[in-house]
């Protein structure tokens, strides 16, 4: 048995100047699946992107994903990149399990929670307040450096790392403070700063883009606090569900995201093309 990839379209140059191109996944010249390739929207032409792979059901165990997926690297390399990246839908065990036997390594989950009607209450002596003005300067620059601390230890060079935080951060809080729908909040307990919270609107569901404990204040419950009052802006806010994405390796914050109850909606993976 062959399994080979057919174009079924030529290759394509879309309007946010990616390239991209679909194919089936043939054995022995039979349809079974599809696939589709492209470059990266945010990392430009030197970083392909698997946006779909399917095996149809009565084909699947029998090896023709990880065909698929070894066959449309190739693709990927005689385009130039040197790394390919994909999502897994996190109730897709099998397909995760291929992905990293095929040596793709998890960068980052997104990660989300349903949430009641009532706002949780926050622990004796703590609060939140919101950010102030004389503080946003300097939150921002940490915020910058953190984001881009994380991408940099997870295989993005940092100039792309550097570029996508720039990005990121200009179009999410284009007007800063004053941003609609987007809470910048300071957590203090017994009247001292403690950490700092991020939540905004995305896609109606509230999403958490910044959390952060102070050094000197880890390891007493207040990243447990800080989610709490995202869940209770969120809810405030009218909102019924919350998410958030968590890189690989942080595992204070995965452990704390689980037992608060959130759970993972897809794996972001990437691999470096020899």
């Amino acid at each position: 048995m062959t399994t080979t990839l057919r174009p079924t379209e030529p290759l394509q140059r879309n309007d946010d100047g990616t390239r991209s191109r679909r194919y089936q996944v043939c054995v022995n010249g039979r349809p079974v699946g599809g696939l589709h390739l492209g470059t990266h929207p945010v990392f430009g032409a030197a970083v392909a992107r698997i946006s779909e792979l399917r095996i149809e059901e009565p084909d699947r165990r029998r090896g023709r994903g990880t065909v698929a997926a070894l066959a449309v690297e190739e693709v990927a390399r005689g385009w130039g990149c040197k790394r390919i990246e994909a999502s897994v839908p996190g109730d897709a065990a099998p397909a995760l399990r291929l992905a990293t036997a095929l040596g793709y390594v998890v960068r980052n989950r997104g990660m989300e929670k349903a949430l009641g009607d009532a706002p949780p209450g926050l622990p004796s002596g703590s609060r939140g307040r919101p950010l102030t003005e004389a503080e946003y300067g300097s939150w921002l620059d940490k915020s910058h450096e953190g984001y881009i601390r994380s991408w940099v230890e997870r295989g993005v060079p940092e100039a792309e790392a550097r570029a996508k935080s720039e990005r990121d951060h200009a179009a999410l809080l284009p007007d800063g403070l004053r941003t609609p729908d987007s809470f910048l909040s300071v957590l203090e307990h017994e009247g001292t700063p403690v950490g700092t919270l991020w939540v905004a609107s995305r896609e109606g569901r509230a999403y958490v883009y910044d959390v952060e404990t102070d050094a000197a204040h880890r390891g007493k419950g207040h990243g447990r606090t800080l989610m709490l009052l995202a869940e209770a802006q969120a809810i405030a806010a009218g909102h019924r569900a919350i998410g958030l994405n968590v890189f690989a390796g942080n595992t204070p914050a995965e452990r704390l995201y689980e037992s608060l109850g959130y759970e993972t909606r897809q794996y972001a993976v990437y691999k470096t093309l020899l």
